[in-house]
């Protein structure tokens, strides 16, 4: 009776789980059967298979859109941005959490961090182009990158900090007596204890990063710093859309999304259980 119960109640989750699964995988299932498939066929019939099998939007967005130049530019900003954000939150984080590096205001200052994870992006965009065009960095690749790093900061600082604070004291202390600087225990020992959470972070801010499109659109509209989702956007026009082109655009965009989270994926799951635990 009790195995019974117990198949049952196995039943009941995993079929809402199913349900979910397909709900969330058809879309994108569908986008990838139209981005092999020109867009009078998709108007035609816009739930046919891609038959005969076209690459042609593939190879008319690199070639006469460009995109490769959108591609590479969201590269260099997702990836420069990447590197500042885990550099300053890592180390903040573990400045914030230890009782060691207990500063003047340190308990309010974090509490200033955690009320701006509150505010919508939204409030800031005026401060934030008058920022920009003032040093000169409107139109420009580095200004997104400054505004994308600057904008990620506080919830990755509030995230981290919660794990360097369930570190043992212990093993901070044992490895002072072995001899490590305040950089050593850093970079040698809490960092590499951390590597779970610090991987969650990563994931989280490269998918934000790469899709980013409010920041984009307000402080870019030259051509050449356009990222991937501006080029994307222009697919989409008032008097016509061309689908075949966008669903390409957009599996375009979400390839190296799907690689990152392939390869971390282990580190994803370990920093999102530790933090369930701990938290």
């Amino acid at each position: 009776m009790k195995l019974n119960l117990h198949k049952t109640s196995s039943r009941l989750i995993v079929i809402p789980l199913l349900a979910y699964t397909m709900i969330t995988v058809a879309p994108f299932f569908w986008t990838t059967i139209m981005s092999f498939r020109l867009t009078p066929e998709i108007d035609a019939n816009p739930y046919g298979l891609p038959v005969p099998f076209h690459i042609d939007n593939y190879i008319y967005a690199f070639t006469k859109f460009g995109f490769a130049r959108y591609v590479l530019n969201s590269a260099f900003v997702t990836a420069i941005a990447l590197a500042i954000t885990t550099l300053v939150t890592t180390m903040a984080a573990y400045a914030f959490a230890r009782r060691r590096y207990s500063f003047f205001l340190r308990e309010p200052l974090f509490i200033l961090i955690f009320i701006s994870i509150m505010f919508p992006p939204q409030i800031g965009l005026l401060a934030l182009f008058e920022l920009m065009v003032r040093y000169g960095l409107y139109n420009t690749l580095w200004g997104l990158i400054l505004v994308y790093s600057a904008s990620a900061l506080p919830f990755n600082i509030y995230l981290l900090r919660a794990f360097f604070a369930q570190i043992p004291q212990d093993l901070e202390d044992a490895a002072r007596i072995d001899g490590c600087s305040d950089w050593k225990m850093f970079w040698r020992v809490m960092l590499p204890i951390a590597r779970p959470a610090v991987a969650t972070t990563i994931v989280f801010n490269f998918i934000n990063f790469w899709n980013e499109f409010l920041y984009a659109v307000t402080f870019v509209t030259q051509q050449k710093a356009r990222t991937l989702p501006l080029a994307v956007m222009f697919f989409m026009g008032e008097a016509y859309l061309d689908v075949g082109m966008l669903a390409a655009g957009l599996m375009v965009a979400s390839l190296p999304v799907i690689i990152l989270y392939l390869f971390l994926s282990e580190q994803f799951i370990k920093g999102m259980t530790a933090g369930a635990i701990k938290g």
